[in-house]
Parts: C-alpha cells; sequence; structure tokens
C-alpha cells in the first residue's frame, strides 16, 4: 500500500540494485533514481502526490523488455512498475511509489502510415497532436478528441480508454485500435488484435501465461454473458478497462485489446499501437448557444441532440468567466458578443457539425438555426447564438474550451476546482436531473464549482473547489465522492465515464458486484504478484493486495500544508501549480517552454520546475528555515558578511556533499526566463518570478558564477563602455578573449557595441532627451503629437540603428519624439535573482518614467521584453501606479490615422511576423495591433507559428547553454528563417530572437517598424 505520508528517504536498495543491474544489462535509456526527477514524476495532475523510487525512460522495445523480464526475476518479487504517459491523469492513475516507466521521452515515433487502408503505426510516446500533424497532408486524422490532446500519449490514451468531445460519433479509443504490441510482466512480446475461434484455439493450446490469459478470458465470456450484460450500463461511455462486455467484439471476434485497453498499466505495457484514423470532414460549422441559466443549457442540449449534430458540448459561466480573462480570449471574443440588453451568459452549448458535403451541412446548421429563432427568449430556452465555419475559427473556439479545463485550477483564493468527481457519466436523458442532484451535493457544504463536459454522451466535469491544505476540507473529499456514487449508481450511470479509475478504484467491487472476483482472475493471471500499478482497478487473489483509497493516499495538500502561509504567499504561482500539464505541448511552432522541448527532460518543464520549489520550500520548512526571513537577511548582511558560509559551502558542493538545492538549482538554471509560462500556463505559473527568488536564496549560501555578476552589470557599464566601443568590441572579437570568457567568465560571446553611437544619432536628427526642462519647454502644438521613447540596454546601444529607424518612423507620421533618459531596467538583474538590486533599479526607473507620465505623455518600449518588464516585475516592486510604458504596437494601434494619410506608391508587399515569446504569450492582443498598422499602410503582415529562438536575453550567450540554445533554435526557428520563400519577408519584434538569427543563419531580420519605414520611404 502507498504510505498517506512518505517519510523522505533515498531509493531503496532493492530499486538501486534493479537500476545498476539494468545498466549492467546494456538499458539504452535513461535511469533517473535522482530525487529531482522522482519528486517530479511524485504528482499528475490529480490531488495525490506519491514519490517513486526512481523513473525509466526506455528507449526502444528490448529495454521495456528488459525491465519486465527482471522485474518476473524471484529477487524483484516485490517490486512494483508503473507504466506513464503525458502525466495529465486525474485520478493518480501512474503515480506509485514504485518505479515509474515513462516512454514518452524516447520511444515517441510514428513508425508507418498507409493512408489506403487508413492505418498508422506508432510508438507508445507519440503525442495525440503529433500523430494528428503527420496525419494532415494525407486528410486524415485520429479521432477521440481530447482537452490535452497536444500531451497526451497515445499509449496513455490507449491505458485509460479515452474519448472526449465527439465520442457520440467517433467513440472512444478503443474503437480505433486495430492491433497493440504489448510487453508482459514475464518479458513476453505479444501482438494482439481481434482473432478468429481457429486462432483463438491456438493461442489457448500455448502453455505459457498467453495460453493461460487466452483460456481464462474465453473461458469468463462463455461462462458469465448473462451477469455481464446485467452489469455493464448502456452508455456511450462504457466502462473503461478490463471490458468484459467487448471480449468478443460486434463481428463475435475475440479480442484480448478489450481488456488491455483502459487497464492503466496494470497487465502490460504497451509499446506499441496500430491504429484506425478516420478522414478529415471537408466542412464544419459551430453553432455556439447562449443561456441565461446553466440548468437551461444542460435541459436543452438533449434537445438539440434531435438536430444531428456531430457533438453538444457545454460549459457554465464560472468556466466562461476564468476564459474571458485569459489571453485565449482574444481569439474568440467576436463569437460570444455581448449586446445590450441581454442577460448575463450563465451557460453555453457548442454544437458542432461536420460532413463532406458542404450543401447538406450548411441545410443542418441553418434548421438549427431557424429552431434557436423561433425559440429565443422563451422560458428554458437559449437568447442568442453565433456561427462559426470552417475548421481554423472553430478550432479557435475548441482551443478556448480545451484550455478552460485547465483555467479551473486558476480561480481566486486558497480554495481551488480540483478533480475527485469530475467524469461521471449517466445517460443523457438523465443528465440534467443527475447534475441537479450532485449540485445539492456542494451547494448543500457550501461549495462553489465549476462544470464542462461533453452533454451529448452523459457525461459532464464538475471542479468542486475545496482548499486541501485545510484539514477539515481534506475530509469532504471522502464525503462528497460517497454520494456522488450513490447518485451515479441512482441514475444507472458510472463514476468513471472517462478519466479512469486510478485511486478511485476502491468503488470498483461496488459496481461490478459479483463480476469484481473475475476482474480479480484477469489481474492475478496477467500479474500474479501485484507488480503493475498495484491498487489500480483489481487486485490479484494474494494475501495483502488491497484496492487504493481516497482517502488513504498521500496529497498534494497533506505536504503543502508543512510550508509556513507567509512563504506559500510568496511563492504562490509554484504553490498552485496543479499539474494539469499544458506545459509539456510537444508542438515546436508553439512558445511554450523552450526548455522542455529542448531537453524533453520534465524537470526543464515549468510543472517540473513548480513541483522542485514545492518540495525544496517543504524541506527547508522542515529544517526550521524561513525562505522569506532568509532573503531578507542576505539582503541586509550584504556580500562581505555572507562571503565565508557562501565558500564553505561551495567547497562542499564540490566535494560531493549532497544538498536538494543543487538540483532545484540545475533545473532553474536550464529556464530561459522567456515567461510563456505566465501568459500560456492556465494556472499562470510564473517561472522567472520564483526563479529569482530562489536564486536570491541559493547565492546566499553558495558563491556565484562570474558570469552572473557580468551580465547583472551590464545595463550600468554599457553607457561607459559606449563612449570608448572600440577596446570592448576587439576584446568581444579576439580569439583568446573570447576562450578566456567561455572558461572563466562562462559567456561564449557578447553582441558588440555600436560605434554610430546614440548620443550622435539623436544630435544629428535634433532629438532631445525628456528631461524635465525640455518638457517644460514644450508648446501646446508639440504636446500634442510628442511621444516619449524608453530605452533599453540592448537596441539603444548594441541595435542603434534600429532607435534611429523608429525615430525616423515616427517623425515621417508627424509626431514630436524625445528620449527618455538612460536608466537601467533591471531585468537582467531579475533575471539572476539579484533581487536587492533589482527593486533599487526599477524605483529609481519607475520614479523617473513616472514623472515624465505625469505630463500626459506617452511613453513607448521598443524591445518586448524590456518593456513588458515594466508591468510584470515591476508589479511586486512597486507601490501604488506603474509606469505605463506601451509596447510601440500597442501605442501605434490607436495611430493609425497617421498611416492611412499617407499615400504608398507600389504594390502591397505580404510580410510575416516572427513575434518574441514574452510579447505573444503575455500581450498576446498586440500581434493583431501589428496587423492593423501593417493594413492601415496599406500592407500585409501574417504571424508565424514559431517556438522560442533559444536566446532569450543572455541565456544563449552562456557558455552551459550555447547546445540547448542551438537545439531551441534548430526546433522552429531555422526551418522559417531558411525557407527560401521567406527571403525579405521575414520581421521579428525582438532583439534576442534577431540576433539569434544573425548569430546562426547570418541573416539581419529588421524589426516591423524597420519594413514600416521602408515602405514610405518607397512611396
Amino acid at each position: 500500500m502507498i504510505p498517506r505520508i512518505d517519510q523522505i528517504d533515498d531509493t531503496q536498495s532493492l530499486y538501486l540494485d534493479f537500476i545498476e543491474t539494468l545498466k549492467q544489462k546494456g538499458f539504452k535509456g535513461d535511469l533517473n533514481p535522482d530525487y529531482a526527477n522522482r519528486t517530479v514524476l511524485a504528482t499528475d495532475n490529480s490531488i495525490y502526490q506519491v514519490l517513486p523510487q526512481g523513473v525509466l525512460y526506455p528507449k526502444n522495445t528490448d529495454d521495456l523488455m528488459m525491465i519486465a523480464a527482471m522485474a518476473n526475476e524471484p529477487r524483484f518479487k516485490n517490486l512494483v512498475l508503473s507504466a506513464r504517459g503525458g502525466g495529465t491523469g486525474t485520478n493518480g492513475q501512474s503515480l506509485t511509489d514504485g518505479l515509474i516507466v515513462d516512454v514518452s521521452k524516447h520511444m515517441n515515433r510514428i513508425l508507418e502510415i498507409n493512408p489506403d487502408e487508413r492505418w498508422v503505426r506508432v510508438q507508445g510516446g507519440v503525442v495525440k497532436d503529433q500523430l494528428n500533424a503527420a496525419l494532415k497532408p494525407y486528410g486524415l486524422f485520429f479521432a477521440p478528441e481530447l482537452s490535452t490532446s497536444n500531451r497526451a500519449t497515445v499509449g496513455g490514451m490507449i491505458n485509460t480508454d479515452a474519448s472526449g468531445q465527439g465520442s457520440v460519433l467517433y467513440g472512444k479509443t478503443r474503437d480505433h485500435v486495430l492491433g497493440l504490441t504489448s510487453v508482459w510482466l514475464d518479458g513476453t512480446l505479444w501482438e494482439s488484435g481481434p482473432i478468429d475461434d481457429e486462432t483463438l484455439e491456438e493461442h489457448k493450446q500455448r502453455t505459457d501465461r498467453v495460453g493461460e490469459v487466452h483460456r481464462l478470458l474465453d473461458d469468463i465470456q462463455r461462462s458469465k454473458q448473462d451477469e455481464i450484460a446485467a452489469c455493464f450500463p448502456k452508455l456511450n461511455r462504457c466502462l473503461t478497462g478490463y471490458d468484459l462486455a467487448h471480449i468478443r467484439d460486434e463481428s463475435g471476434r475475440f479480442n484480448l485489446n478489450s481488456i488491455l485497453c483502459g487497464a492503466e498499466g496494470s497487465l502490460a505495457f504497451i509499446a506499441e499501437a496500430k491504429l484506425n484514423v478516420l478522414p478529415i470532414p471537408k466542412y464544419a460549422a459551430l453553432v455556439n448557444i447562449k443561456y441565461d441559466s446553466f440548468e437551461t443549457s444542460l435541459r436543452d442540449a438533449k434537445a438539440l441532440m434531435e438536430w444531428q449534430p456531430t457533438s453538444v458540448e457545454t460549459i457554465d459561466s464560472k468556466v466562461l468567466n476564468l476564459a474571458m480573462g485569459d489571453i485565449v480570449w482574444d481569439t474568440v471574443r467576436d463569437y460570444f458578443p455581448e449586446k445590450e440588453g441581454d442577460p448575463a451568459i450563465q451557460g453555453i452549448n457548442l454544437v458542432e457539425y461536420t460532413g463532406d458535403d458542404e450543401a447538406e451541412l450548411r441545410a443542418k446548421v441553418e434548421k438549427l438555426c431557424q429552431h434557436l429563432e423561433s425559440v429565443n427568449g422563451e422560458a428554458g430556452k437559449s437568447f442568442g447564438y453565433t456561427v462559426v465555419y470552417g475548421a481554423a475559427e472553430i478550432n479557435k473556439v475548441w482551443g478556448m474550451r480545451k484550455k478552460a479545463v485547465g483555467l479551473l485550477g486558476n480561480a481566486q483564493g486558497q480554495k481551488r476546482p480540483i478533480p475527485f468527481v469530475e467524469d461521471t457519466a449517466v445517460p443523457p436523458e438523465n443528465l440534467a436531473d443527475f447534475i441537479m442532484a450532485f449540485r445539492k451535493v456542494l451547494d448543500d457544504r457550501g461549495l462553489a464549482y465549476g462544470m464542462f463536459g461533453h452533454v451529448d454522451a452523459g457525461v459532464l466535469h464538475v471542479r468542486p473547489a475545496i482548499d486541501m491544505k485545510d484539514p477539515e476540507q481534506e475530509t469532504l473529499i471522502r464525503e462528497v465522492t460517497d454520494e456522488v456514487v450513490r447518485l451515479t449508481q441512482e441514475y444507472k450511470g458510472l463514476l468513471w465515464g472517462e478519466h479512469g479509475k486510478g485511486v478511485r478504484s476502491e468503488y470498483a467491487p461496488e459496481f461490478f458486484g459479483p463480476l469484481y472476483p473475475v476482474l480479480q482472475q484477469i489481474k492475478g493471471c496477467f500479474d500474479p504478484r501485484n507488480q503493475l500499478n498495484p491498487g489500480k482497478i483489481a487486485t490479484p487473489m494474494i494475501e495483502g493486495a488491497e484496492l487504493l483509497k481516497i482517502d488513504q493516499v498521500a496529497t498534494r495538500g497533506q505536504y503543502d500544508r508543512q510550508i509556513s502561509e507567509p512563504v506559500r504567499d510568496q511563492y504562490d504561482s509554484a504553490m498552485n501549480c496543479n499539474g494539469n500539464g499544458a506545459c509539456y505541448n510537444y508542438d515546436p511552432n508553439d512558445a511554450m517552454c523552450p526548455s522542455w522541448k529542448g531537453t524533453r527532460e520534465r524537470i526543464h518543464s515549468p510543472k517540473g520546475r513548480a513541483s522542485l520549489i514545492r518540495e525544496w520550500l517543504r524541506l527547508m520548512a522542515n529544517r526550521g528555515v524561513d525562505v522569506t526571513a532568509e532573503a531578507e537577511q542576505i539582503r541586509q548582511r550584504g556580500f562581505i558578511r555572507n562571503l565565508p558560509k557562501r565558500i564553505r559551502n561551495t567547497l562542499g558542493k564540490n566535494k560531493g556533499e549532497y544538498d536538494f538545492s543543487n538540483e532545484v538549482h540545475e533545473a532553474m538554471m536550464g529556464c530561459l526566463a522567456c515567461k510563456s509560462c505566465v501568459g500560456q500556463c492556465p494556472i499562470k505559473v510564473n517561472v522567472p518570478d520564483f526563479r529569482a527568488r530562489f536564486l536570491e536564496v541559493y547565492y546566499g549560501r553558495y558563491l556565484r558564477p562570474m558570469k552572473d555578476y557580468m551580465v547583472g552589470s551590464l545595463e550600468y557599464m554599457i553607457p561607459t563602455l559606449s563612449r570608448f566601443p572600440a577596446p570592448y568590441n576587439w576584446a568581444m572579437r579576439n580569439t583568446l578573449v573570447r576562450s578566456f570568457m567561455r572558461r572563466v567568465g562562462g559567456m561564449v560571446d557578447s553582441p558588440v557595441i555600436c560605434t554610430n553611437s546614440l548620443k550622435q544619432g539623436l544630435d544629428e536628427r535634433g532629438i532631445e532627451l525628456a528631461t524635465p526642462d525640455v518638457i517644460e519647454g514644450l508648446t501646446d502644438a508639440q504636446r500634442e503629437r510628442t511621444v516619449v521613447l524608453v530605452q533599453d540596454a540592448f537596441t539603444s546601444y548594441f541595435e542603434t540603428r534600429l532607435v534611429m529607424d523608429v525615430i525616423d518612423l515616427l517623425s515621417r507620421l508627424g509626431f514630436y519624439v524625445l528620449v527618455a533618459p538612460f536608466m537601467p531596467n533591471g531585468k537582467p538583474l531579475h533575471v539572476h535573482g539579484f533581487m536587492s538590486a533589482f527593486d533599487k533599479a526599477a524605483k529609481r526607473n519607475a520614479q523617473m518614467l513616472q514623472q515624465i507620465a505625469d505630463e500626459d505623455l506617452p511613453l513607448v518600449g521598443i524591445d518586448p521584453s524590456m518593456t513588458l518588464t515594466y508591468r510584470q516585475e515591476y508589479k511586486d516592486v512597486i507601490e501604488g501606479e506603474l509606469p505605463p510604458v506601451q509596447l510601440i504596437q500597442e501605442w501605434l494601434s490607436t495611430q493609425t490615422e497617421r498611416f492611412q494619410s499617407r499615400e504608398v506608391g507600389g504594390s502591397k508587399q505580404v510580410f510575416r511576423l516572427m513575434a518574441h515569446c514574452t510579447e505573444k504569450t503575455s500581450a498576446a492582443p498586440s500581434l493583431r495591433q501589428w496587423q492593423n498598422i501593417f493594413a492601415a499602410l496599406g500592407q500585409e503582415l501574417e504571424v508565424v507559428s514559431t517556438g522560442c529562438c533559444g536566446m532569450s536575453g543572455t541565456f544563449g550567450h552562456e557558455s552551459d547553454n550555447l547546445q540547448r540554445s542551438k537545439d531551441i533554435y534548430e526546433l522552429s526557428w531555422r526551418g522559417i528563417v531558411n525557407q527560401p520563400e521567406n527571403k525579405g519577408r521575414l520581421v521579428a519584434t525582438g532583439y534576442s530572437c534577431r540576433s539569434q538569427v544573425k548569430r546562426f543563419d547570418d541573416k539581419q531580420l529588421p524589426h516591423p517598424a524597420q519594413a514600416l519605414l521602408d515602405v514610405l520611404k518607397a512611396s
């Protein structure tokens, strides 16, 4: 049994012996018994936290067979294994106190696509969206649609028999599995699929475990037919795992895969799968219907099914409001207009139609719309709708719906909506009454909650808000679950309609009744010693084997409550991570977490880093250390007084003395501080924030590398160095100096200072600094058209030409340009954890900029990363109003009449924008503003989907990061930059992005403002 609270200790000797033996036998994958990897995989998207003994990442099927065969040896009879894919389970399915076997890192290849016969063969670690991206050129797709599709693996989908949106039409994962290649506990590699009776008889004659399994299942199917028919509800979301009702398929063939699909790794490991794939519908439409109450939307959903849609999804007002507060809303706001006089939206139904005949599809949509018009305003009906045509636009709405699942975890306050009774399934005709009874259970206990789901299939996801750090509130898990179990039985449904059983398997005997011993027989046949994911679904009939209990497994809250509230508040964006795994996004052209994509190591992801910080805080608290107090003490004691301790600890570290802080430090140093997590994580996990706080404490205990001081002091030194740039530039180009910098200073290189200084350029144009005297001397006419450029060190000193071009652009548009005096922004200090110095820099700079803003003059920054610092990092330092520094496009988009009044000659050009990660994830609407600006000048701007360039400030310049920086650049940017059709069309907003392109591809990408200036010059 998994203990309620793990005593944190080293990996047990049995597991170390197993790992060492694997190594000696030539295991080709990764073996991770370290505490950091164990900690990161101790959680999933459930409320539970269980520390594994280690993590195994098999390289291939041979590795998987080696693991299974060794585990079957008598000396390892007590060893426990659990398969894991994307780690997004909501019921602790893959959590274990044994060894985790994760195939997603290496076994993630698409092996074969047969478009003619419409099937594909893949390894278990392939991500669903990765598969569909590969199938798209053939006009095919893998049907089960999940909210976690950008990180859910095919193996995980098979193990939970996942379904999701559109399951009424497309069914569940099991319905699309043609064949499985699985590894059994004795090391057997077995290929299974539908077989005829003759082949079944051949398998039954075998004397090994394969023969035993086939004999048992055939006997169960023949002898228990009536009991099985009586036990299994007739639902679209029929039972997942050990599916006795489908041992034989609709055509009467024996199919072992019906037992393996949904088994949660408790019977075998899934190595490969042959999957049925379907043609992508040529046409699609989505009708977005608004309601004044959630109950109304639920009750109307049944009537909507009469209009023959592909699917009907519902979302309540709580989920919708969370989506409205996220960057995702910018992509769909036009489809949910708020009209004067309309009631508040309390629920929506999303009704999708798909098909290959456009006229037929439009006719169906038109009939539904006529119906909606006829009932508009009636009691119990909708009050408005919109229609979206085309897969691209529809996918934006589904993207909002997908992200809304995670956004529930971002509700404000200590009580957070959590999954523990969230995937009940009842007959659709019972759903509304069931949900009303469900809501009463929650309302009677004063619980807030969010609801969303697949009303067409009778599945609704309900997440009650509970503070699991409060022991009294934790007891509600048992209380509410028992009530919901009773309700699902009353309404002829199931507790597990979609997301598997996991820890909730304790209710299996109650639901299966007299058939539960049959499940035990199956488990015992595959896994006689209860080694594969024990305690889930069923146990073999052996002494000591028990199902897990929902209130006897350790929860996150039990660990988190060991940390004091003030410390939790300081590190809240790490504490609130709920493990939804959005940061595991596979897509190389998505900005989310480049360090995860560049390494495929879970410690280098926002979830991983948040997990490590939570554990670091807990361990520090248990040692009596208050890290917030220590940070303050470090600031007060200063550099010299802390030096002896730092030297002592660093010497110990070099001698091999263990400190978990060093494992955390390694993970933090892999972060690019690009802040994509802040914008894209539904929970708003902010790694750069808690990373900076951690580094401040860490470097109060250990010596800093020289590079940190070089980077941190750059903004302070650069004005002086720029006066005489030649010596600095010579040093940066000299081979010997650069070699010394790499070995001693930890820096690969540094950009050179522009020899044509900013001061020289300003003097040539007669541009003044925005000093109090200059501002006071402005005439009224000048004030009306004045704009103040806010300097940053990178563009002012390393890319001075850009600053001059921006000034020229604004001047051509008739603006009177001033430039704010240069002061350090402080972002490099924050990135490296110089928190005291950052506080001082931010306060000085904010005071200067606020004085300019108080004169009603607009402040505009050029570099997105540096500019957004004023509204992000500064908010934790500045009391009161923040200096209102806008991105240049945010301000220019309000001045488009200046463009429209310009006569532009020549043909329209099409430019392609490669945006900075921070900009597109933290200020998403600003990309559309760039497009509006270009359109106002008669040009077209396309936004290119890209990941991170890999530079991110000074990250790519650091020696330890050079290869990782290059790897990340290769994932997305290099291919786009070098496409022949993009020559002369690409523009990039980020200084670091342009620098990286120049560095690795020797190409100079202009800033969008420079492209606009060229258009004006040519007119």
